[in-house]
């Protein structure tokens, strides 16, 4: 077989609540990543999204140098975002994103899924989930409910 890779399929999903509209939650989602999207012992990452489809989701590290995550596939606010690509990956690899924000009482739920195909590694749920959380719940909640 011309195809010797270990090809893998893996799926992380969380669901976290912020106390905020949905229009805020995205808003915080869409505008200002670099504000609250952290590396992991907090350091600015520079991520920029282009928040149209077709828009792309990018590490910018100035000086026309960076690294290219993904393009926005669906975008309708202030429910979905879905973003395909490589994201953090060197290696054949081909990743989904999901956010998906419902008002539930005062505040909202995001439902955030990342689906990965391809050469990923044994070790990718374990980081890929921690990096999520701190992300998502450390990161964006923390940085909407605060504003």
């Amino acid at each position: 077989s011309p195809c010797s890779w270990p090809a893998m399929s893996k799926v992380i999903q969380l669901e976290i609540g912020i106390e905020a509209s949905p229009e805020r939650v995205w808003r915080g989602l869409v505008t200002g990543m670099d504000a609250w999207w952290r590396g992991g012992q907090g350091e600015a990452l520079n991520m920029t999204l282009e928040p149209r489809p077709g828009g792309r989701l990018y590490r910018d590290l100035g000086d026309d140098t960076g690294h290219y995550w993904g393009v926005v596939q669906v975008i309708k606010p202030p429910a979905l975002l879905e973003i395909t690509g490589p994201l953090f990956f060197s290696s054949p690899v081909l990743s989904h994103l999901s956010f998906r924000v419902r008002g539930e009482g005062a505040g909202s739920v995001l439902t955030f899924t990342h689906s990965v195909n391809g050469d990923v590694g044994e070790e990718f749920s374990r980081h890929a989930e921690g990096g999520w959380r701190q992300a998502l719940e450390k990161g964006l909640k923390q940085h909407v409910e605060q504003h």
